[in-house]
């Protein structure tokens, strides 16, 4: 496949707002804009919500670093992810982290908690610190963190998934990462299967992988039955989800988790419930997590090449700040499937 330089970027960026059309789009003076950013109490309730309409519409950053030194040049490179208590991101922020640092550049690290408005606000902070670049897990944002990130100077990197991202783009396909362990599973014979996953509208790849295991199950006569945990959870949560699908779906001879913390649970309280895996029930997860591999059973899973991830996406991030061209602005990292003895 050929490989295609990045096009000129004219349009991202080129029309940055500034404080002066701040101040024209709220009727006021460019001092009063400044006073109700930085000493709101000193300005009228009205004028000043009129002035915070008018930097939300236009996405304005004020820049936090403007004092400094003209020649001073930003070595941090802010990372965005939903969680810091999952493995899977803490691994592809260590692969950024060394990227960057062997090239003089430190992390900024912030935490979402799978909250869009907070990532907006986390995307305001750190563009007003003047980051070199912007590192995000994932492609949904809200309105308006999307438009700060589309009219964003600097590299905006997502990673993660795939899809119509603003810049730059490394991750997997976890649609059909779901269709791969669907068929999996079909093929294995299982005929009554259940998808557990957590908070989908917030782990909304999760969602992704259970589409994609409708769309195999579906078309093959299989009903698609979901178990949606209210909250985020680890090995207990997955046991917990094991007596849920059993007692909600009688006859279920085969679980597809949308993670490995949840299906490794799972696997272990099968044992204690007496149930063999998998010649009672199979268990399959994602991610391809060593927790996983170091069970009896070793899990079935997929494995995301998060290290992999991490290192490209740093790589395409440095070479936009060194000036060069991108051999592609979207990558596809993929998966492996990994069929343990637990399916």
């Amino acid at each position: 496949m050929s490989k295609h330089r990045d096009a000129p970027r004219q349009r991202r960026g080129s029309a940055q707002p500034t404080l002066q059309r701040v101040a024209e789009a709220a009727g006021v003076s460019p001092i009063t804009v400044s006073r109700a950013l930085n000493n709101p109490e000193q300005v009228k309730e009205e004028t000043r919500n009129r002035v915070l309409d008018a930097v939300e519409r236009l996405g304005y950053v004020p820049n936090l670093v403007a004092g400094s030194l003209a020649s001073s040049r930003s070595r941090f490179i802010a990372v965005i992810v939903p969680s810091l208590a999952n493995a899977v991101f803490i691994e592809v922020i260590k692969s950024l982290q060394d990227t960057f640092e062997q090239q003089g550049y430190q992390i900024l690290l912030g935490n979402t908690d799978y909250d869009t408005d907070r990532e907006y606000q986390l995307v305001r902070t750190f563009l007003g610190w003047s980051c070199s670049a912007l590192v995000t897990a994932g492609l949904r944002h809200n309105e308006a963190c999307r438009h700060l990130l589309a009219n964003c100077e600097k590299p905006v990197m997502e990673v993660m998934e795939l899809g119509d991202a603003v810049d730059l783009n490394v991750g997997l396909d976890h649609r059909e990462a779901g269709r791969c362990m669907a068929r999996h599973l079909l093929e294995r014979g299982y005929r009554s299967i259940v998808y557990v996953g957590a908070c989908l509208d917030r782990d909304y790849r999760a969602g992704l992988r259970y589409s994609g295991h409708r769309e195999v199950l579906e078309p093959a006569g299989r009903d698609t039955p979901l178990v949606e945990l209210p909250t985020f959870g680890g090995l207990e949560a997955g046991a917990g989800a094991l007596e849920r699908a059993l007692a909600e779906y009688p006859g279920t001879d085969a679980i597809h988790f949308a993670n490995d913390d949840l299906a490794t649970g799972a696997l272990l309280h099968a044992h204690r419930l007496g149930k063999r895996v998998p010649e009672d029930i199979a268990i399959a997860g994602f991610n391809g997590l060593p927790l996983g591999q170091h069970v009896t059973p070793r899990l079935t899973t997929i494995l995301s090449p998060r290290e992999t991830m991490g290192r490209l996406a740093a790589e395409q991030v440095l070479r936009r700040l060194e000036g060069k061209g991108v051999t592609r602005r979207r990558q596809d990292v993929g998966f492996t499937l990994v069929a343990g003895e637990s399916s």
